[in-house]
């Protein structure tokens, strides 16, 4: 894989607070590059809590809220203290979600020193007639970005090629779906976390997600259930849209390579206390929807 790149306005190849695998590196440095290979092993070590097919025990829900990869390492490895390539029982599995899977590959192609980052946004490959929240890794190859899903095992008619998804086709950044709803050209509501659940869906969440968008973009790589600065509530739209319209606009600008508008949205997220967390956060307590105050930064 080549990992030359044009200027970015920062570096995709090094680690952050949140991908650094810490005492685990050699983990990472042992796991295969290739797209395929390497989703297989993220595959293998962490099992999404809700969507899997598999009976997952209750003792180890929590793995949810690991935001460190270097403890989601920590918890396979007091599980399975052996490579990652390993076969692990789904049982004994990290409990985690599409950030996570995202997480662990980002973190492998940064630990090769290979330029990679988070995207937050939206798919209808799950699911017709409606939009799941997602999360997946850029990768940039040769000369482009390149959008994959480690997620996913096989190509399927919705998702021809899981390692390499087209902008615009099968995955929707929040800033594209935020746009949309402001102009007017897609309902909103058939965005969120499943259409079985009426509360997490909706105008309030792709505007919360904008906010995770240009989080992840700029290095930090936050679970989707914290909130900080200008986040809302569950069917609050709240204030501040303006704000968010200049936010996505820029990220929308910033796709197409103007580095321009990436200086400035990453000025404006690193200035506006209303964009960026703090050294607190939020945390949703999931399942039962209480709010914890959680320090964030460096692994601890």
């Amino acid at each position: 894989m080549s990992t030359a790149m044009p200027f970015s306005v920062i570096d995709h190849a090094a680690h952050t607070a949140y991908s650094d695998p810490g005492r685990f590196a050699a983990l990472l440095d042992a796991v295969p590059t290739d797209l395929d290979e390497m989703s297989a092993v993220v595959r293998n070590v962490i099992v999404h809590y809700r969507a899997s097919d598999h009976d997952l025990p209750a003792k180890t829900v929590s793995d949810i809220h690991s935001r460190w990869i270097e403890r989601t390492l920590g918890i396979d490895q007091q599980r399975h203290p052996a490579p990652l390539t390993e076969r692990r029982e789904p049982a004994t599995k990290v409990q985690g979600c599409c950030r996570d899977h995202t997480l662990l590959s980002v973190a492998t192609l940064r630990q090769h020193g290979i330029p990679a980052r988070s995207r937050v946004g939206f798919v209808d490959y799950f699911a017709p007639d409606w939009h799941h929240d997602h999360v997946i890794p850029e990768v940039w190859l040769g000369d482009r970005w390149v959008r994959f899903d480690p997620e996913v095992d096989e190509p399927s008619a919705a998702l021809p090629n899981p390692r390499n998804i087209p902008a615009g086709n099968g995955f929707h950044t929040a800033a594209e779906v935020w746009r949309g709803h402001r102009a007017g050209t897609l309902d909103a509501e058939t965005f969120g976390v499943d259409a079985s659940v009426p509360v997490a869906r909706g105008a309030w969440m792709v505007r919360n997600y904008v906010l995770l968008e240009v989080a992840h973009r700029f290095g930090d790589e936050l679970l989707l259930w914290d909130r900080w600065g200008t986040m809302t509530a569950p069917g609050d739209e709240g204030q501040d849209a303006t704000l968010i319209d200049e936010v996505a606009q820029l990220l929308e600008a910033a796709d197409t390579g103007d580095l321009a508008a990436e200086e400035r949205l990453l000025e404006l997220y690193r200035r506006d206390a209303r964009l960026h967390p703090g050294d607190m956060v939020l945390r949703v307590d999931l399942p039962s929807e209480t709010l914890v105050a959680e320090p964030i930064g460096p692994c601890r």
